[in-house]
């Protein structure tokens, strides 16, 4: 799906169209740049199609869409709403399907049926989300989520890039139960702790993506802040 084997997916949770078309224009045909993710709130204000259009008049990267969080309702449901992003110009979906295992097959079917890149997650970056840190979901749900979704055949995975210990055992979980998996992790930008070196270094081997959005297009000079990140992140990356 992504041109190398490593990078940053540039997260556009921007709030105008504006902003995002001058995003990409800044970071667009930087090297590490291999993809862009835009989530709901674009979505809503412009509707999908305007905002996926937006990048797709200035870049040929795979963009993402995170509907923040996708699988969260019936599967009935779940199939609907990937239909509304049919001709979208949307390549893939990020899924994180706590409403349990007919959601995630609904919404993976789905994504293939739509020609939709399933890329799956099971644990966020934030405290309070496992029920171990007094959250509402079991703290071996992320595995169980990641372990059916590679039974699946999904190949991408969202992992919590701020959670170094987490992201060594999902890993090395999904890596026996899925023959090429890919990795991708937010946490690493501005604001949520993570180390973006450390995080590429724990997936060494694999192809994986750097989700980055405040640490990018918060800064005065986006391009900048690209190459800026790479620059820490490119010794672990492959």
């Amino acid at each position: 799906m992504f041109r190398l084997r490593s990078g940053i997916i540039v997260a556009c949770d921007v709030d105008d169209l504006g902003l995002l078309a001058r995003l990409v224009e800044a970071t667009g045909d930087l090297e590490p740049v291999q993809g862009y993710k835009i989530g709901a709130g674009l979505a809503l204000r412009y509707g999908i199609g305007r905002a996926a259009g937006a990048i797709r008049e200035r870049s040929d990267l795979p963009i993402i869409y995170d509907h923040q969080k996708f699988g969260t309702d019936i599967p009935e449901v779940c199939v609907r709403l990937l239909e509304a992003l049919r001709g979208s110009g949307v390549d893939a979906v990020i899924i994180f399907p706590q409403a349990g295992i007919e959601a995630l097959r609904a919404s993976v079917r789905g994504c293939r049926e739509l020609g939709l890149v399933p890329m799956v997650g099971g644990e966020m970056t934030h405290r309070g989300y496992l029920s171990g840190e007094g959250g509402y979901i079991e703290d071996r749900g992320p595995e169980r989520i990641y372990l059916d979704a590679a039974a699946l055949g999904v190949e991408y995975f969202v992992l919590p890039g701020n959670r170094p210990a987490a992201m060594e055992r999902y890993r090395d979980l999904i890596a026996r139960a899925s023959a090429k998996p890919g990795f991708l992790f937010p946490g690493v930008g501005a604001g949520q702790g993570g180390d973006i070196a450390r995080a590429f270094s724990i997936l060494r081997g694999y192809p994986s993506y750097a989700i980055v959005g405040r640490g990018i297009y918060s800064r005065p000079d986006a391009r900048e802040a690209v190459l800026e990140i790479w620059d820490r992140a490119r010794p672990w990356a492959q």
